[in-house]
């Protein structure tokens, strides 16, 4: 099969986001790029900045866009991951996890594939509301958010950690199974709270621990290799440029 058209057949598969990428993947199984691969990475991305990360804003699943600087953090980003021969990208069907995945693989002829399964926690009726300390919109019981997974209650309309949890481990649950052996360098733009749940999840670890480390930064980038659908966490949260970024955990 040539190139143009398998591109032109996972292009597409995002018409669903939801299962695109197990259509992508049954579709490889069958055979059509053959071969396997010894091991498979990871490069789980956290989106560039926004106008809303800027102020602190919750954004949740309203689809707000990379702001200039948020654009430049993506294009340092890319330079640093240069050397990485990306043969697959999944992104957060969300245009700044998308608009980042795009910038980092600006002028490679790489496939990018929406799932919604690692698209950002839903923050319901809070989304759009400020959680800056010197302009708090929130109910107080939302620090909990920060300092307590575990008891933290959505707001109407919201996800829980364990709901986030629970779609981005089946979304690695899959990759596992279907792109271990296939795609060597895999590229997943997402966003803090989702990436944290995958991260949760590889470290299998209770929603007590859901923040490991932190929110990661905006463009951290973490890296991770799989081996017989065993996930191992190399390194975490770097970053490829030298601005200052604001923290958006409630520090």
């Amino acid at each position: 099969m040539k190139r143009c058209d398998i591109l032109s057949f996972i292009l597409a598969l995002e018409v669903n986001a939801v299962n695109s990428v197990c259509g992508v993947y049954s579709w490889m199984e069958k055979g059509i790029l053959g071969g396997k691969i010894r091991r498979m990475k990871l490069y789980l991305v956290r989106h560039g900045e926004t106008d809303w990360n800027k102020v602190k804003k919750i954004q949740g699943q309203v689809d707000i866009p990379l702001n200039q600087f948020g654009k430049r953090l993506a294009e340092e980003t890319a330079e640093g991951l240069r050397d990485i021969p990306f043969d697959l990208c999944i992104s957060s069907p969300l245009s700044r996890a998308h608009e980042t995945a795009r910038i980092i693989l600006y002028g490679k002829d790489i496939p990018i594939i929406k799932d919604a399964r690692i698209e950002e926690m839903a923050f319901g009726e809070y989304e759009g509301k400020c959680c800056a300390r010197d302009n708090w919109e929130l109910p107080e019981d939302f620090h909990k958010f920060f300092n307590d997974p575990a008891g933290f209650v959505p707001g109407k309309g919201g996800e829980s950690f364990a709901d986030v949890k629970k779609r981005t481990g089946e979304f690695l649950k899959s990759l596992y199974k279907k792109a271990e052996g296939v795609y060597e360098n895999i590229l997943i733009t997402t966003h803090g709270a989702a990436l944290a749940g995958m991260l949760n999840n590889i470290r299998k670890e209770p929603l007590e621990k859901y923040w490991g480390i932190g929110v990661h930064s905006n463009c951290g980038v973490t890296e991770v290799e799989v081996k017989n659908e065993e996930a191992t966490i190399l390194s975490e949260n770097v970053t490829y440029y030298e601005e200052t970024v604001r923290p958006w955990a409630d520090k």
